[in-house]
């Protein structure tokens, strides 16, 4: 029964974090065109890189600020924002060799840093699958 509870604690613990995301996605996105529209300049879309680091930074502050206020030490949290970024090291050369198009860059970095994230949390499996953090 308590491996039930804490796989249950645990998957849970990832939805969060997930969710968490796609709230810093949503919210930070359309405040960063606001600044930029207010200052009458644009995002520089043409440019994949800026957008997946763009996109990857919104989606770590998010998750930042929940596993934060979940009581997550910093070495933790920051190990779970780096998932965000490290796919980077490998599909920013593709992207340059012309081996990766722009839209397949932003899906692949969705593709990884999920996987990534999990992988980590695994590493540290008693402190998202427990009932207290930090």
């Amino acid at each position: 029964m308590k491996t039930l509870t804490t796989n249950k604690r645990f998957l849970r613990h990832y939805l969060e974090m997930v969710a968490a995301m796609a709230v810093g996605m949503v919210v930070l996105g359309p405040v960063l065109r606001g600044v930029l529209w207010l200052a009458s300049l644009e995002f520089p879309s043409q440019y994949a890189e800026l957008v997946c680091l763009e996109m990857a930074f919104d989606m770590s502050a998010g998750m930042v600020v929940w596993m934060r206020h979940r009581g997550h030490a910093w070495a933790g949290t920051l190990e779970m924002a780096g998932a965000m970024f490290a796919p980077f090291l490998v599909l920013f050369p593709l992207l340059w060799l012309g081996a990766l198009s722009g839209e397949s860059l932003l899906l692949l970095e969705h593709v990884l840093m999920l996987p990534l994230m999990f992988l980590l949390m695994l590493r540290r499996r008693g402190e998202y699958g427990g009932s207290s953090h930090g």
